[in-house]
This record gives C-alpha cells, structure tokens and sequence, in this order.
C-alpha cells in the first residue's frame, strides 16, 4: 500500500537529483568505512564506532513541528503537538534541497513494521553516513530484491542545514517538521540520530490507529509457554533493560504494534543507554558494546587504546548504542509474536512512594496508561538537568502522539479485555524515600518480581489493597524482601510517606482532569483516592 501522493513523488526525485552524490542502501561495512574515512566517528578497540552528536545529545522536543493541512486539522491532537502552515514547509523543503545540492546523500530503503499487513516503505536520506549505518540498524532491512521501491515516506536528515525560525515558522536553526499529507520528514540542525527512528514512530502512530493497530512505545518478549510480555516505559524506565531477559526471546526493545496478528516490532534493532551498563546486570546489551558496527553516541572512549568509559557521562548522560536485534543472541528472527498475555507499565517514580509491583484491574490499567507517570532521566531530552524529573506522558510516550490520548486508551482498552490480558504497573524509581533520600529498586528484586508475574506464579501471591492508590501489592514473594513490597516500611517516617503519597495522589487526579471526559465512570474510579 502506497501513501506517497504524485506531488511528493515528484518532489523526492527532484530532491535526490540535485544532490551531487547520492549512495543508495549501502551496507553496513561499506557506511563504517566511510564514517572513518569521512571523519564523522572513530573505531574502538573491539569495533564500534564511537560517535558524537555534538551540542544535541538528546531529542529536542521543543522544535518538533506538525503541517497543519485540511487532512491533518481534526485528525492531530494539537493541544499536544506544535503546528506549522503548509507554506512554512514548502520554504524549508525548498531550502533544504538547496542545501543538499552541495551534499554527498546516503539513502536506505527500509520498513517501519515487521507485519507485513501493516508495514510501511520508509526511504531514509542522511548527510552523514554513520546516520544510514544508524538507521539501517534500527529499522526493518527488507530483502535486497525489495529496495529501491517508491516510498511511502521520506526522512531527510540534514544536521548541518540551519532553519530561520523567521522563514521557516519553527522556533530555531533545529527543526523537526512532519507533514502527514506529503509523506515527508525534515530534519535539520541536529546530529542526534534518535529522531529519525522516533519521526517512524510518530508515522506510525498517526496511520496504524485507523487500521485497528495500537502503536505502542513498548518493548516486547515471549518466553518458552508462548506468553507474550508487553513493558510500557519512557526513557530510563528499564524497557529495554527489562525485556532482554536471556530466558525470554526479544521481539524488540522500544516499539511496538498490536494487532488483528498480534504483536509486530517496528523496527529491527535496539537503541539502548549505555551509561553505567553493567555487564552483570545488563550483559546482553554489554555484549553489543564489544561488536562491529554498534553505533555509540557520546560514550568516552580513550583516543590511544581506545577502550570504552561507559561510567563516564562528561559527554552525555544520555549516551547510547544502536545494533542490530540480532546482536541479542535470544532475539526473534520475525519481530512477530501472539497476542500478550501481560502488560506491563514501568515507571520511576522518584517520589519513592509507588511499590515495586502492583497488580491493576482493566480500569486501573487504563488510568495509568492515560496519567504515563514517571521521572525523566536527565540527558533524554535538551535542557534536563542533572536531577530527574516527575512527569505525566500520557500513553508513555506523548512526544510521538499525533493523536487524541483517548484514541489510543480505547484501543488498548479494547484489545486488553478482548485478550483477557494481565497487567501491571511495575516502579524501577527509588524505594526508601525520594530522589536524593532514598535508593534506586534493586534490579535484581525487579527481575524476581517480573519473572513472578510473567509465569503466572504471583497470581497465586497474597495482596493486600494500597489505601491511597487502590491496587493490590503482593506482601509475599519468593526472593524478594517482603519489607520492600511495603513502600511505606522502608521509610525512616511513616508519616513523611504518607504526606508523599498524597501529594503524588494529587498530582495524578490533577493531571487527569483533562482526560475525564473521554473514560467511563469506572476508569475514573481507578486512579488513586485523594
């Protein structure tokens, strides 16, 4: 299914012809080549190449922009994305392909989906060749035989160009500017390659609702009793920590669709964080950091030996590698699963008051789906500082809505009860008190509590029902500390939690206030009593 209009067929063959050089799906040794030999990177001792993205470590939402088109006016939720007139984008298109007529382009051909009923072409044109190498990685590599077709949406990603917010109608020389109707992307003024895979996902999530598939900023894995698992997760939460588990197959890490065919990756690799990795802890995703090709943004590295520093965050603290799934030994070769047996919602809570595990009822599910609690980790986005931050995603990943909250809530709703799916709200954020009192969740209790209610066996735990918040905790679990299911017994001061605990309550009623009109009754009851 082709969604490109004439129009914008014809824009992109222009585009292409004025470059002076286009290199078309080269493949990955030939970009590593020609990123060293360029100067955009260097080689570490083990093989990847380490890069840097310069002053933007981490998406800038604030210079994401949205066309605002007769197509697109009561179809994008514009209370949650900022718009530009389609005249604004027809100057910077055109002054974007000016620019590019001086540049040597790399181009890939790929799929954003792994279902073949609900895929897109996606053509991906870069300035830089460790972009195209960063892209390949991350999305669908279709079969040699199958590039080369017309796409369905284009991406440009040109970071030396700069926008005139004056010309252009964005806010600075950054620019990332959707336009749904014309089937295209521009990027300009930024080398952080995040914001290509995450325009595939905002595509995604405005086309997908229609043809009855959530999109979902989730990772996903099965293990050996076909029991699907879907983690829920903004940034630093532990998605993609979480989900690969060396007992469980990694369909992916970050993106997801459920559907009539159950659940599909969007994409065919992993863009995981790399500061402080454990090889412990985290060894599979260690092991990426010791393969040819990762890509590692912003990871020290010393210039002689050239050894990786990975608890070194002068850089960035938001340093990250980009490899193929495959480089997960237990990942699935189809990106393809059944439909989930559980869902899973992380969050850090850095108020320290939300146990480490809770079990939801549909409705709660659906409360804390829309509310997306969580703390952003400092470096994830420009301007962060080093403290995390409280916030309210809905969906998990508000930035990528281009669409009304509750389009999404009801699909999900709907497929939940549909599947008769478990689910439940998971916090890796502090235990023991707040952000700089407290400590962060033992991961390895994290992983005792998740392998619990993954193979069914927390089901048959006690519970016993949160005052506050309204869902049911378990007070007795295998390897696990039973003083840490109780997040108030690990504070020095009772009192102190419970004044915590309701000003979060508040927050959340607070927040919600804008979703009440689209849930029922029932949803409504399902967030905490204040």
């Amino acid at each position: 299914m082709s969604f490109m209009t004439k129009a914008a067929a014809a824009a992109l063959s222009r585009f292409e012809d004025r470059a002076p050089a286009h290199l078309r799906n080269l493949p990955p040794a030939a970009l590593y080549e020609l990123a060293l030999r360029r100067g955009e990177g260097m080689a570490a001792a083990e093989g990847p190449l380490v890069v840097r993205t310069g002053e933007h470590t981490g998406r800038s939402a604030s210079d994401k922009f949205t066309v605002r088109s007769p197509e697109t006016e009561n179809e994008v939720w514009w209370d949650n994305n900022k718009a530009m007139t389609p005249e604004a984008f027809d100057r910077l298109f055109g002054d974007m392909l000016e620019h590019a007529s001086r540049l040597e382009l790399f181009s890939q051909d790929l799929y954003g989906g792994a279902d073949p009923d609900y895929r897109i072409k996606v053509r991906v044109l870069t300035e830089f060749a460790w972009h195209s190498l960063f892209i390949h990685h991350l999305l669908v590599r279709p079969p040699r035989a199958e590039r080369g077709q017309e796409p369905d949406f284009t991406i440009i990603d040109l970071p030396s160009f700069s926008a005139d917010p004056a010309r252009h109608g964005c806010r600075s020389k950054t620019v990332i500017a959707v336009d749904f109707s014309r089937r295209f992307v521009l990027i300009g003024g930024t080398s952080y390659a995040g914001e290509m895979k995450k325009s595939v996902f905002t595509i995604l999530n405005y086309i997908l609702p229609g043809r009855g598939v959530m999109p979902m900023h989730c990772s996903v894995n099965v293990g050996r009793n076909n029991d699907p698992a879907v983690f829920f997760g903004l940034s630093g939460t532990g998605k993609t920590t979480l989900s690969a588990d060396p007992n469980r197959t990694l369909i992916g890490d970050d993106e997801h669709g459920w559907g009539p065919n159950g659940l599909f990756n969007f994409e065919g690799g992993c863009y995981a964080k790399m500061i402080r990795l454990s090889p412990t802890a985290e060894p599979e995703i260690y092991a990426t950091t010791k393969r040819f090709g990762t890509v590692l943004e912003n990871v020290v590295m010393d210039p002689v030996t050239r050894t990786l520093d990975l608890d070194d965050a002068s850089l960035a603290e938001n340093s990250r590698g980009a490899y193929p799934i495959d480089y997960i030994p237990n990942a699935s070769t189809t990106g393809r699963t059944t439909h989930p047996r559980n869902v899973v919602m992380l969050t850090a809570d850095a108020f320290g008051v939300l146990p480490p595990i809770a079990r939801l009822t549909p409705e709660q599910a659906m409360y804390h789906f829309l509310s997306g609690f969580t703390a952003k980790v400092a470096g994830t986005e420009k301007g962060l500082g080093r403290e995390p931050q409280p916030t309210f995603s809905t969906c998990f990943g508000a930035p990528f809505m281009p669409r009304h909250p509750s389009v999404y809530g009801k699909l999900l709703g709907e497929l939940i009860a549909r599947h008769k799916t478990d689910c439940w709200l998971v916090s890796t954020g502090w235990t023991g008190g707040p952000f700089g009192a407290g400590g962060r969740m033992p991961i390895k209790a994290t992983r005792a509590l998740l392998s619990a209610a993954l193979d069914g066996s927390l089901r048959a735990a006690p519970y016993r029902t949160d005052a506050v918040f309204g869902f049911d905790i378990p007070t007795a679990v295998a390897g696990v500390d039973p003083k840490l299911l109780d997040p108030r017994a690990t504070w020095s001061a009772g009192a102190d939690y419970d004044a915590q605990a309701r000003k979060l309550a508040g927050m959340f009623r607070d927040n919600f206030v804008k979703f009440a009109p689209f849930v029922s009754e029932a949803v409504k009851a399902g967030g905490p009593k204040v």
